[in-house]
Parts: structure tokens; C-alpha cells; sequence
């Protein structure tokens, strides 16, 4: 075994490499280079940190995310790791503590903020040490032209000045091919290996619908689908962030708001709370998030549209680090497109700044057409991005609720001509009262009741030709001026619509409603254990005064209830439990799996029992069955009652898709059957005999629990 296996497994309590972390560490252990592009929950950390074990001396990580540092050191210390960091946070006295323990060896890992190792002072500090590696993270802030440009990153090429033999690794989840090359101009890393792992998040379901009461659409979503989950939940302005917080906390939800505008120590509090906490929502402008690892964000939704594919791709990708499923939701409209583009519309104009304005322009009308297409928006995503992906994915809303499309051709003809009727003088609210043929104070005022376009769209609700308008502005075939009072007007792209020469297909705006997606492996664990497992890791935490997830991730908890080890062996072949966790946590979490084991078994007979260990080792019910000498029946009720007792999930018990279990569900629920004691014939004649009997048994105990619980 090689050594950087040996640690993954013995220190990091992961079994093997994901997809090209073997490559990329081995690459830096033997003194290369490299830029690495992966997503986020793909496991970049560890392509650096492994390396700098591996390496004689201490690895340098450079990180803008000065409010994450003591989390990150944290999570290392946790797995037996030395580590510490080195910000402005930090006494003189705790600095030279610090340089000391940097000076003797006694560190594995340091962070360090880009401003800091600018320093000369610093410089000095590292030439006197053994370095291992520098690995700078969130390497896409070196961009002039991106969302998240940091000046003191363009210092940073200066590493291969003073370290010449020291490898140096970039790393972001974001990086189109400009700003990969801007990476290696501005780091100097020209020889440097690329390594690009892929843009596609398939857990992330990806949905953008029309904003229409855009506060009700956001709490219908969190309500019927994450009434108790951790999110984000994006705004464009400071004040929006602290309104909907406000508003959502008087709705139920635990919600608080971040921006720049607020003080240093309030900003830090409300991260630590989402951080540390369950089921906390945060409001935030776009200064949040950046470098986040907390590890079960369920959702991620956008009350107003980013401004560029690769700033929603950015936000949106803190959603589900965990693996597990999660949501990227957003509701846009046309005022977002008017905001938009006005803003950058306000920017002066400069000699410098002319190319900035035409590539921030292209990357909102690349964010429009994201928002407006009828396909696969994940592809549309990975396309923009340069990375392959199937025309379909079946995860996002135009798989699972394909957009429909109409002919729109003469009603773009009407609206444009309305438009140029006015003298292309007016907004959209005013053409839109034209083509419906209102009796205005304007129109009276303008006397636009004499023109040919007065009342031709009569036919069409205000919404609608909102919509045409919207797709139209989105599209290119008008503008916005945001000069003079927001007035549409024509662009050189509608003459050919205009004179008949093209055609166009507009979406029908669809109607607000829950995605038909997968649901989390994660709620299928619930019950008992998993909420003593839970409580048992926040007062670890809490005790430590660190986040939940550093102890364990959720999927370590999930692992506990589906194998429930009994011993310290079993125990450290979990997945996130390292040499040091088994040794501090194996004995508390065992007991807490111990003590719930042994009250679930009381009530079972030992022939259910005998079913259990059949179950936990994967056998299915027909093999159960034929290995018992026992019928499928008898062995469906051996499952029934295991599901009650919690010690089997029903995805452990029946191999059935998701609308196979919803469709019993519904039915069982319209017969009223949420409790014990239903029978079950009536279920099997409404769903025409189609599923037998022992499945609406185990699916009828399964939301008998569930609903209990």
C-alpha cells in the first residue's frame, strides 16, 4: 500500500481515491505543479492535504476565507492532523506562538490569508522553514473578470520567485477557459498539470421558474419540500436580505441575514450559527459562501438572478457537498433582466473597462439563455463550462416537467411593432396596456388609442405578453433603455422577425409547482437511532465547540443505522472514521447503537431476528425465503415488523421505485390508513391488484412510522 493511501485510509477513514486524486497527489508528491478544476464535494482538500503528509515539512495553504480558517483547522485537528492558521484575527502573542511551532516542525498544515503572505515579513518567516507545498484554493480570484476577483492574488505569482522547488497547486470548483488561462498567468504556473475533474453536480436538481410572488413561491417550496432543512437563500440587495429574513422568521423558519453591511462580529455569529447549527436558513448578498463546507445544505435558492452562469454555478454548488440530494431553485422575471442589464449599463465607461462591460455583458445574456431554454438545463450548464453532457439528465425541471412551446411568431410581430409604434418611447407595462387595448390616463394622454397596434392583443392577458416581452428582451430582439425610463426599444436581430423572414418558438410560462425528483437516501434514515446519533454528535460539538459535521458527516451517522457495528472493528470501517475518530468516538457512538439495538430487538422473535441479519447482509426477500425455507408472505411480515421496530428502512426491505412507493402512499393516505390497524384489502383493490400484498404491508409500516415520528 503507498503511503498516501495508507493516510487516506488510516487518517482520513476513506477506503479509496475518487476519480483523479490519485494522479493529481501523486503529481505533488513528486514536486510537480498542477491547476486542478473540481467541484465542489469532489474532494480538493484532500489533494492537498495528503500531498503535504507525505512531504517533508509543512504545507502552505493559501485561502481568502479568513472567517473559515478556525473550522478547517478544526476539522483537521479532529483526525489527528496538525494544523493552524495565521490571519488578522490573531493577538501579536498568538502570531509568534504560531511562527514558533511553523520554525520547528511541529506543524502538518498552515493557512494563511493571500494578504498576509504578501508580506515581506512572512516571506522572510517561510524562507527560514520547510515547506511541503503551496496550495492556493479559490485560485479563480486571481480573474480580473470574475465575480470573485481578490488583488492580493495577483501577488501570489511571486511563490515561484521566492520558492522555485516547492510544488504549487491551484484549485477551484469554477473556471472556464479564460480563467484558467488567467490562473496560470497570474500564479505563474505555466508547466503546471491540468487536471479537469468535471463540472457535473447529479445530485443538485436544477429549477428556475417565473417569479410571481416571488415570497409565497419561496415559502410553498420550503415548506412542502425542506421544512426542516439547512439552505441559502440569495437576494441581490442588502435590504431584501434583512426583509426576508425578517419575513421567514415570522413564518416558522430559523433565518438570519448576512451582507456586507453588517458589522464584522454579527457577520461571524450568524455564519458560526448556520455553520453549527440545524435547520438554519441564511439570507445572504453574494458576499457569503464562498468556501463553505458545511456538508448537508440541502437547497440553495435564488430570489433574484445572478449575473453571470458562472456565479450561479458558484452559489449553487454549496448545495449537497454531502453527496446527497439536494435543490438549486430560482425564480426570475423580467425585472430581474431590467436590473441587470441597467446596472451594468451605469458602469462608466473607461479605456480599461470597455472589454470588462462586453464580457460581463455576454455572461448575462449566457445567464438569460440558461433561464429561458426548453432543454436539459444541466447540459446547457456543462456546455458553458466545455465539459460533455447527455442532451437529457433527468434531474433538473425541464427533464422532469418538459417545458411547452408555441408558435410566437405573430405575437413577437406585435409586440415589437408595438414598440416601434410608440417611437419606442415607452416601457413594458404601457405597450403591454396598448396591445390590450386599456383606457389609460396615459394613452389618453398620448392619444395612442389612434394607433393600428391599439387593442390587437386583446386576446392575450397582461401576464402573457409580459411573458412575450420578457423572452423577447432575454432573447435580443429589444432592449431596455435604462436612460430614459426603462423604454423598449428595437434591435437590429428583430428585423428578419419583424418582416416575416423568422420564426420563433416562445415557452409557455409554467406553473409553479414541487419537482417530481428523487428524494435523499437521508430520508430514509429516521427514527430513534438516527435522532440519538444526531443529538449524541451536537453534544460532542457543542462540548468542543466545533460544528456538528466535524465530528461526522451525515453519512457517517447514515452508515451507523444501516450496518449498526457492535464492535471497534466494525466501527472504523465506516466511511469519515479515521484512526484518531475511532479511538475518540468509537466507544460513545457504539453505546448510543448498543443501547437503541438492544431496545428495538426486545419485541422481535428469533426468527425476526434471524431475518434482521439476513436483511444487513444484503439478501433480498426471495432469498431470504428460499435460504429460511419459508414463504415470501412470512418473511414480507418479518420485514413489516422490523420497519416498525426501526431496525429495517424500507429501502433495505423492497426494491421499488419512488412513484411505485408514492403512488401506495397516496392511495394509503386517501383511505385513511395512517395509523395501525388498517386493513389492507380495500388498498389492493383500489390499485387494480397490481402490487401484492407484502409490499402495501412494508410501504403501509413505512409511513405509519414516518408520520409518527
Amino acid at each position: 500500500m503507498s503511503q498516501s493511501l495508507n493516510i487516506l485510509k488510516t487518517t482520513f477513514g476513506f477506503d479509496g481515491f475518487r476519480g483523479q486524486q490519485q494522479a493529481i497527489i501523486d503529481g505533488l508528491v513528486e514536486g510537480q505543479d498542477a491547476l486542478v478544476i473540481m467541484p465542489t464535494g469532489g474532494g480538493k482538500s484532500l489533494c492537498y492535504q495528503i500531498p503535504s503528509l507525505v512531504r517533508e515539512g509543512c504545507g502552505i495553504i493559501i485561502s481568502p476565507l479568513i472567517a473559515l480558517m478556525q473550522d478547517q483547522v478544526d476539522a483537521l485537528n479532529e483526525l489527528g492532523v496538525r494544523s493552524h492558521y495565521l490571519n488578522s484575527t490573531q493577538t501579536f502573542e498568538q502570531v509568534k506562538q504560531i511562527e514558533s511551532a511553523l520554525k520547528n516542525n511541529a506543524l502538518d498544515l498552515l493557512y494563511i490569508a493571500p494578504e498576509r503572505l504578501s508580506q515581506p515579513r512572512t516571506i522572510a518567516l517561510l524562507q527560514q522553514c520547510k515547506i511541503a507545498l503551496f496550495a492556493i484554493d479559490e485560485a479563480h480570484c486571481v480573474s480580473q473578470w470574475g465575480h470573485d476577483f481578490r488583488v492580493d492574488y495577483l501577488k501570489l505569482g511571486l511563490l515561484s520567485e521566492y520558492f522555485p522547488d516547492i510544488p504549487r497547486i491551484a484549485l477551484t470548483a469554477t473556471a472556464d477557459s479564460r480563467t484558467q488561462h488567467e490562473i496560470c498567468e497570474g500564479l505563474q504556473l505555466h508547466k503546471a498539470n491540468k487536471y479537469l475533474a468535471g463540472f457535473d453536480r447529479p445530485n443538485i436538481c436544477y429549477r428556475i421558474g417565473l417569479k410571481n410572488q416571488p415570497k409565497q413561491q419561496l415559502l410553498r417550496f420550503l415548506s412542502n419540500e425542506h421544512p426542516k432543512s439547512s439552505g441559502i437563500v440569495y437576494c441581490l440587495s442588502r435590504k431584501k436580505t434583512e426583509a426576508i429574513a425578517e419575513w421567514l422568521s415570522e413564518q416558522g423558519f430559523t433565518a438570519l441575514p448576512y451582507h456586507a453591511g453588517l458589522s464584522s462580529e454579527l457577520r461571524a455569529h450568524h455564519q458560526k450559527r448556520f455553520l453549527r447549527e440545524d435547520n438554519i436558513i441564511i439570507v445572504a448578498t453574494i458576499a457569503f459562501g464562498m468556501g463553505i463546507d458545511k456538508p448537508d445544505v440541502r437547497f440553495v435558492a435564488h430570489l433574484d438572478l445572478p449575473k453571470s452562469i458562472e456565479a450561479y454555478y458558484q452559489e449553487t454548488g454549496r448545495a449537497g457537498r454531502d453527496g446527497e440530494a439536494a435543490d438549486a431553485w430560482m425564480v426570475y422575471g423580467l425585472e430581474d433582466v431590467i436590473k441587470l442589464r441597467e446596472m451594468l449599463a451605469q458602469t462608466a465607461v473607461t479605456d480599461t473597462n470597455v472589454e470588462y462591460k462586453r464580457v460581463e455583458n455576454q455572461k448575462l445574456e449566457a445567464m438569460l439563455g440558461l433561464c429561458e431554454i426548453t432543454s436539459c438545463r444541466r447540459h446547457a450548464l456543462l456546455h458553458y463550462f466545455g465539459d460533455d453532457a447527455p442532451s437529457s439528465c433527468g434531474n433538473c425541471d425541464m427533464c422532469l416537467q418538459p417545458a411547452e412551446t408555441w408558435d410566437g411568431t405573430e405575437a413577437a410581430q406585435k409586440a415589437i411593432s408595438c414598440a416601434y409604434r410608440t417611437d419606442q418611447r415607452f416601457g413594458v407595462s404601457h405597450l403591454v396596456d396598448v396591445l390590450r387595448g386599456a383606457a389609460t390616463e396615459k394613452i389618453n394622454q398620448f392619444n395612442h388609442k389612434e394607433l393600428s397596434v391599439y387593442g390587437i392583443g386583446s386576446d392575450f392577458s397582461a401576464q402573457q405578453w409580459r411573458s412575450v416581452y420578457r423572452q423577447l428582451i432575454a432573447r435580443g430582439f429589444l432592449t431596455v433603455d435604462f436612460v430614459n425610463y426603462n423604454a423598449v426599444k428595437l434591435n437590429e436581430r428583430c428585423r428578419a422577425l419583424l418582416k416575416g423572414g423568422e420564426t420563433i418558438a416562445l415557452r409557455k410560462d409554467p406553473i409553479d409547482k414541487p419537482a417530481l425528483r428523487h428524494k435523499s437516501s437521508s430520508n430514509k434514515y429516521h427514527g430513534e437511532l438516527w435522532e440519538a446519533l444526531k443529538a449524541c454528535r451536537s453534544e460532542l460539538a457543542v462540548e468542543q465547540g466545533v460544528a456538528p459535521y466535524i465530528i461526522f458527516h451525515d453519512t457517517t451517522l447514515m452508515e451507523m443505522v444501516k450496518f449498526q457495528p457492535q464492535t471497534q472493528l466494525h466501527f472504523g470501517r465506516l466511511t469519515g472514521v479515521g484512526a484518531s475518530k475511532k479511538e475518540k468516538y468509537a466507544e460513545i457512538f457504539l453505546a448510543v447503537i448498543k443501547k437503541y439495538s438492544d431496545t428495538g430487538k426486545k419485541s422481535l422473535t428469533e426468527t425476526v431476528l434471524e431475518t434482521h441479519r439476513l436483511f444487513k447482509e444484503n439478501k433480498t426477500i426471495d432469498s431470504i425465503a428460499q435460504l429460511r425455507d419459508l414463504t415470501q408472505t412470512t418473511i414480507y411480515n418479518h420485514a413489516s415488523q422490523l420497519i416498525r421496530e426501526g431496525q429495517l428502512t424500507l429501502g433495505e426491505v423492497v426494491d421499488a421505485d419512488e412513484k411505485t412507493i408514492e403512488i401506495i402512499e397516496s392511495c394509503l393516505i386517501e383511505h385513511g390508513l395512517t395509523e395501525m390497524g388498517g386493513q389492507l384489502k380495500p388498498i389492493y383493490e383500489a390499485l387494480n391488484e397490481e402490487f401484492d400484498y407484502g409490499l402495501l404491508r412494508c410501504v403501509y409500516m413505512h409511513l405509519v412510522v414516518r408520520l409518527a415520528a
